[in-house]
């Protein structure tokens, strides 16, 4: 139970206190009103004694009271109506209510916290005005009249007559038949007599005469002057006196019964002959009923009262509190009159009242005394002398059936019951319990169930309150008191009061088990607020255990609510269901708590709390409902009921939060810009950026560097600090920190993810985003006003709506709303405002979801839809860069919602004509590109990047020379083409080229292309078309390949200073040509220019494709060489022109003479070696373009490899020199161009491809491939854990490389003939050419003295000698070739290697550091023949 301002003790006392009557006379009547009061309320703030009152008991022991209160009460001649307690007890309950502001009391119970109430008030005041409300009843006198005072007014003619019609009354309402109510403690009842003066208006004096005869006439212990009403009404309004009286008139009494008259039919006529106060007089017997039934029965008709009732009636008691609490209590009293009764009472309890109750038990101790004559236990022979007294004896089953006997009012039996109530009264509880005690067995003897049960109970609480506890409380007994008053007496009202004493006591000893099942036992359907109360008690005895029973607290709260609703008591009911709700709440119960929200939702509906019921409906259709189709259904209907009501109590206020359908805000995407347009016909338009693209975190990391690049580019290789990356679409990966930039009259899109977490569809009407804007010129530097959403502001931002948004059961559906802004300005996207609403039949009984088949723009909502809206509140990144972000939570901004609008930019358009999705590797194709200005401002400086920039072209300046438009081109080849003379076959023909003409090595990123527009500008509307050749990439495949083309507006603006487009083709190659070239130094030294430096270059030729793609065979149709240095001279092929035709899988092997060209540094030789009867001109575009494209591809592959060893080349600048120059000998730089047309064979249609592939030789003698090779992984190694050396190693030339320093040659006949008979020695002169291959002076020395040291040599080749000097040490110049005349002896025939000659090299101030062998030439074969 919840704790109670009083202590059990002092419950107890203040329910059981000796009952005085107050009989009062029409003038006394009249002086206390004028003090708003009748008697009796006057004098109750007083009816507690303030200091100790002795008596004696029957043994003339002394006992003491402590803290004694009476009661003085009005007479009211016949019981109460129980309709009318009824009314009372439940409105008693209803103006209880928790106090406002009131801390409540927070228990914490394994993972609950809960605030729950630590006093109930409303249970107290229930109580508190149950027991006075009890009717008297026979079987017990603690609620019978012990006394009477006879009140009359100084100031009437004569007060002793007046006295004596009062007595009289007061005699004819005890004894005469014709009044059984109320009832009286023993015939002899105590009259004291009161004379009441009035000090402001009568005479003292005789007041005082008055009262000396009233005390010879009663005795000075049988009367009071009581002296009233000293403040003279216009006195002073300042002085403040206490109004102790208010409290006790808030608690409207059935004594008290103003407020019941309209519920009460008045049925007694004979009214006249009737004296009570003056209170009383107005309303006389409006409780006319007699008391048959106890007053909580609900048994018959009259008894239930409707709620609407419920609803006046509260009204009108809250009406009577308004005018309680505002009229002044006591305005004629000073604070002398309140101790003057204060006096007055104690006087009377001291001499009258204790006197007379001391006497009457001593009377009646006595009187059982000597009837029973002999000295045994006090009590026991009762029954044998007074058994003539009794109605006859029934039977068993008779006994039953009529709850006991009945006694006549002198039976020894309630003699003794009634000695045991007066004691009871006056404390002395060790005496009572053996009074009751002893009945109680007189009454079980008697089977009198009735009797025996009130002294069963009366007996427990007296064992109880004994002083010092001598025994245990006897709780068995209150059980069995129970039980018999419930079940065979059929007396609820008895029983609940011995529940509510019983639970008490067992609360004050902690047993709160056992007092939440007695509290729980009289619960019955009878009484819906009194089982309301007891359960919610019986919760709090669960939650006040030593370990609390949270959960059993919880449902028993629900059960209390549930009573309470049923007996009218919505408040109260509000309360139980919301703190039963803290136990639920989060705990998975989905339908408990759908059940709680939903009743907390109804109860506060009812009780016009709207905020609370929409609260509830809220969490009822946000929470992962359980609940079926159907149900779910009626929470929404009944939640836009409420809401509805809601809102049109405050029409004009801000729109409400809805809580359906969910959003999820981090989902929300931004779209910058206009919808893409589709392809029209072969025009295929920019893929851009679209709402229907998947984001991906590379590919837009690409894009970002891109444009860094381009704009990095545009300012001189700085991206300037205000630079921010363009990003069309903003969503939860993107960086959304800084504010994104739109353009004026473009429209922004807002993609919203909604979630319909029912399973009955929802249906959003009227659609469309909230936001604030603030005008802003950037070009000035004034602001403008905000403006919200509201008024007029079409003019500045346009709102798109959706009229009809369906979002079928648990459907994740998203909305895109778009905003037109039409200036420039800040813009806020607040979140979205719709109306809500179900759809009408959305739930079908047959099982068969009805929003399948639904259509757009046939909805039938069911006619009840809300306005609201729901905000987007994005939460931005967690940040964790500094150590402060990373010890604690921190997010960053999410700007996605927030866009300035900027001034009006140029707004490009791009399509592409004839573009190929797919291509042979190496194929090259021409297709246009158009260039559409949709915008009113002109744009330039038009740009085009990419990660690839070799796939395509617009051609450089010779570009002018290819057919121009699409139709034109259609059966022309995309190169440009000479027809050639049949004789010039195989002989290269020469043209050049700058590189700087097409776009390479001008210092500029090679990614980045400008776009030849004319006039570098173009104009609004204009539209453009270019050529484009592309070019299928050299590994086979599917390539995306991304184009971002860069355009600036003609003015410079503040916010936006470029903008871009995007665009992905994807292209599919398949093989082609595989090509393998290799470089090597010619033998011959010379060439027809006597020029020393010629190579021949072997180029193999292999067709992989395969036969899929419908190519029949390659032609090779040219060779072209592209160099500074080197040149092609002809073709050595030794076939005729068949061999250039290559089938699937076949390979041709080409060899060309190739011969240094005096060309300058700048320009690039284009040589071309043609094999058909067209030249393809290869130093003009397209060709070209490809060509230096790959060039700078292919460097800038090497050059980040050879960056990686960048750090080890930190040696002496004068040793790097001499490698590089040792390098070089070996280093050749000689392209070759392969030009080649496919034929295909597609839909019975023969077309011819052409195509290009480029080869890159660097070095002399190592392979080199049209497509670099995959490297093999290298296997596993196990891993070697050591410090690495700091000194980098110097890198040295290869052994290979220093072989190439010199070229040798000898010249000599290839046979000899000499006699060996005339001359034994044969002498041949052979002449030994030394050509220096590099730029530098180099010594070279030959030594002759080197023999072949294998055997098998010696075998095959025989040995010889040379004559003359062995060694010869020479200078060689850059370039120079040096002839050194030899004579080789021969001593017999046969055939001889001349090649033994070593020649070591090495260069000038040089030491021996790079001195090594020079390679040999081929054999040099002679032949020797005798003659």
């Amino acid at each position: 139970m919840a704790q109670c301002v009083q202590s059990v003790q002092e419950f107890i006392q203040d329910s059981f206190v000796p009952l005085v009557a107050a009989l009062c006379s029409e003038e006394a009547e009249r002086l206390t009103r004028k003090n708003n009061l009748s008697f009796a309320e006057l004098v109750r703030p007083f009816c507690r004694l303030t200091s100790e009152v002795h008596m004696r008991d029957p043994n003339n022991q002394l006992h003491i009271i402590k803290n004694l209160k009476i009661a003085v009460n009005n007479i009211i001649t016949h019981p109460p109506q129980p309709g009318a307690i009824r009314k009372l007890l439940h409105d008693v309950v209803s103006v209880s209510q928790p106090a406002e502001g009131l801390v409540a009391n927070v228990i914490t119970a394994g993972d609950y916290d809960l605030n729950i109430s630590a006093t109930t008030p409303w249970f107290e005041s229930y109580r508190e005005c149950f027991l006075q409300s009890m009717p008297a009843s026979d079987h017990e006198f603690l609620n019978h009249y012990v006394a009477c005072m006879l009140v009359v007014s100084s100031s009437e003619p004569d007060p002793v007559e007046q006295f004596l019609k009062l007595s009289q009354e007061q005699h004819r309402i005890q004894h005469s038949s014709e009044y059984s109510y109320p009832k009286w403690f023993i015939p002899n009842t105590l009259k004291y007599y009161v004379l009441l003066h009035d000090v402001s208006t009568g005479e003292e004096q005789r007041a005082d005469s008055i009262y000396e005869e009233m005390k010879q006439r009663y005795g000075t212990q049988g009367c009071y002057l009581l002296k009233i009403n000293s403040r003279v009404s216009n006195r002073g309004a300042d002085e403040q006196i206490p109004d102790p009286w208010s409290q006790y008139l808030q608690k409207n009494t059935i004594q008290n019964q103003d407020s019941y008259e309209d519920y009460t039919a008045v049925s007694n006529k004979n009214t006249d002959h009737l004296i009570s106060d003056g209170i009383d007089s107005e309303i006389k017997d409006g409780l006319s009923n007699n008391f048959k039934t106890h007053p909580l029965q609900l048994d018959h008709p009259s008894g239930s009262l409707d709620s609407t009732d419920y609803m006046k009636a509260s009204t009108s008691l809250q009406d009577s509190k308004k005018s309680n609490s505002g009229t002044p209590h006591g305005a004629c009293l000073t604070l002398t009159d309140h101790d003057r009764i204060r006096q007055f009472i104690q006087e009377f309890t001291f001499r009258g009242l204790l006197p007379h109750i001391e006497k009457t038990i001593r009377q009646l101790n006595d009187q059982l005394i000597s009837r029973k004559g002999l000295s045994r236990s006090l009590f026991s022979a009762t029954k044998k002398w007074f058994s003539g007294s009794k109605v006859p004896e029934k039977s068993i089953n008779e006994l039953k059936n009529t709850s006991g006997l009945l006694y006549p009012p002198e039976a020894p039996e309630l003699q003794i019951r009634k000695m045991a109530d007066l004691c009871f009264l006056v404390q002395h509880y060790e005496l009572a319990y053996s009074c009751y005690h002893t009945a109680k067995k007189d009454f079980l003897n008697d089977q009198a169930m009735l009797y025996a049960a009130g002294a069963l109970e009366m007996a427990a609480v007296s064992a109880f309150l004994q002083p010092g506890a001598p025994r245990p409380y006897p709780a068995h007994y209150m059980e069995t008191a129970i039980q018999t008053y419930r079940d065979i007496c059929k007396n609820m009202v008895l029983a609940e009061r011995c529940v509510l004493l019983s639970a008490e006591i067992l609360k004050s000893q902690s047993k709160y088990s056992e007092a939440a099942a007695l509290l729980i036992r009289l619960t019955s359907e009878d009484s819906d607020l009194r089982s309301a109360l007891l359960l919610e008690q019986a919760a709090h005895c669960f939650i006040n255990m030593k370990s609390p029973m949270v959960r059993k607290f919880a449902f028993h709260m629900i059960l209390a609510g549930h009573r309470f609703s049923k007996a009218g008591q919505k408040k109260h009911a509000l309360r139980c269901y919301c703190q039963a709700m803290q136990v639920y709440k989060g705990k998975g119960w989905s339908l408990a708590e759908d059940h709680i929200n939903f009743t907390i939702g109804r109860q506060s509906f009812t009780l016009r709390q709207l905020d609370n019921a929409v609260s509830a409906f809220r969490h009822i259709l946000i929470n992962d409902s359980k609940q079926p189709p159907a149900q779910q259904g009626a929470f929404l209907r009944e939640y836009l009921y409420v809401y509805k009501n809601a809102t049109q109590l405050s029409p004009d206020g801000p729109l409400p939060q809805l809580p359906l359908p969910y959003i999820n805000s981090s989902a929300t995407r931004v779209f910058f810009g206009h919808d893409r347009r589709p392809a029209e016909g072969e025009k295929q338009a920019a893929t851009h950026v679209s709402l229907d693209q998947e984001y991906d975190s590379e590919s837009s990391q690409q894009w970002k560097e891109l444009e860094e690049q381009v704009v990095s580019v545009i300012n001189k290789g700085t991206i300037p600090s205000n630079f921010q990356p363009t990003q069309f679409c903003l969503n939860r990966y993107s960086d959304n920190s800084k504010f994104p930039l739109a353009v004026i009259e473009e429209p922004i899109t807002v993609e919203v993810s909604f979630r319909n977490p029912l399973k009955v569809p929802l249906l959003l009407t009227d659609l469309s985003l909230l936001w604030k804007f603030q005008p802003k010129d950037f070009s000035a530097k004034h602001d403008g006003e905000t403006k919200e959403q509201g008024t007029c502001d079409e003019d500045m931002v346009g709102t798109e709506a959706i009229a009809e948004f369906l979002i079928n059961s648990e459907e994740t559906k998203v909305a895109r709303l778009k905003l037109f802004p039409h200036q420039t300005g800040e813009l806020h996207i607040l979140g979205v405002v719709y109306n809500l609403g179900s759809v009408q039949g959305a739930v079908s009984l047959d099982g068969i979801d009805p929003s399948i088949g639904l259509q757009t723009g046939k909805f039938v909502s069911n006619g009840l839809s809300v306005r609201g809206r729901q905000d987007l509140e994005i939460q931005g990144p967690r940040l964790n860069n500094t150590k402060e972000e990373k010890t604690s939570i921190k997010y960053g901004p999410d700007r996605r919602l927030d866009p300035i609008i900027t001034e009006e930019m140029p707004l490009l358009e791009v399509f592409f004509i004839n573009f190929p999705t797919g291509l042979l590797c190496g194929e090259i194709r021409k297709a246009y590109v158009e260039f559409v200005n949709v915008s009113k401002c002109p744009l330039t400086a038009l740009k085009v990047v990419s990660k690839h920039p070799e796939f395509f072209t617009f051609g450089g300046n010779t570009a002018a020379l290819t057919p121009l438009s699409p139709s034109a081109s259609e059966n022309c080849s995309a190169y440009k083409t000479v027809v050639t003379d049949p004789t010039s076959v195989r002989t290269a023909l020469l043209s050049s080229a700058s590189s700087a003409d097409f776009g390479v090595g001008t210092g500029g990123s090679p990614e980045v292309i400008q776009v030849p527009l004319p006039d570098a500008v173009l104009l609004p509307g204009a539209s453009v078309q270019l050529p484009m050749w592309l070019r299928g990439p050299d590994e086979e495949g599917v390539h995306e390949i991304n184009f971002l083309f860069y355009y600036e507006s003609i003015k410079k603006h503040s916010k936006m200073c470029h903008r871009v487009l995007r665009h992905t083709a994807v292209i599919c190659t398949s093989r082609s040509l595989h090509i393998r070239a290799t470089v090597c130094r010619s033998n011959a030294l010379g060439d027809e220019e006597g020029r020393g430096d010629n190579m021949l270059l072997f180029v193999d030729v292999e067709n992989i494709n395969t036969s899929e793609t419908g190519v029949k065979e390659f032609h090779i149709v040219q060779v072209s060489s592209n160099s500074k240095h080197w040149k092609l001279q002809k073709s050595v092929n030794i076939s005729g022109d068949k061999d250039t035709k290559l089938a699937s899988r076949e390979r041709a092997k080409l060899c060309f003479k190739a011969v240094r060209c005096k060309n300058s540094e700048e320009n690039y030789t284009f040589a071309d070696i043609v094999f058909g009867n067209e030249q393809i001109i290869s130093s003009a575009s397209p060709c070209a373009d490809f060509f230096f494209q790959s060039l700078s591809s292919e460097f800038k592959r090497t050059h980040v490899q050879s960056h990686t060893h960048a750090s080890q080349r930190a040696v002496k600048q004068s040793f790097d020199e001499t490698v590089r120059l040792i390098q070089k000998c070996s280093e050749v730089d000689l392209n070759i161009v392969v030009l080649w047309k496919a034929y295909v064979v597609e839909d019975s249609k023969q077309l011819i491809l052409e195509g290009q592939h480029h080869v890159a030789l660097n070095t002399v003698g190592k392979e080199a491939f049209s497509f670099p090779q995959k490297q093999e992984l290298p296997e596993t190694v196990l891993l070697k854990f050591f410090r690495p050396e700091n000194t980098p190693v110097p890198a040295r030339p290869t052994p290979e490389q220093l072989s190439n320093l010199i070229k040798t040659s000898l010249h000599y006949p290839e046979s000899f003939n000499h006699s060996f008979h005339q001359k034994s020695l044969c002498l041949v002169p052979v002449t030994l050419l030394l050509s220096n291959c590099s730029q530098a002076v180099v010594d070279v020395m030959i030594d002759l003295r080197h023999k072949p040291t294998s055997s098998e040599a010696l075998e095959i080749h025989g040995s010889f000698t040379w004559l003359g000097q062995t060694q010869y040490k020479l200078q060689l110049k850059g370039q120079e070739v040096y002839s050194l005349q030899l004579k080789a002896c021969f001593v017999h025939t046969g055939v001889y290697n001349l090649g033994t000659p070593r020649v070591f090299a090495k260069l000038v101030d040089q030491v021996t550091l790079f001195e090594t062998s020079q390679q040999n030439s081929m054999p040099a074969l002679i032949i020797i023949n005798n003659i």
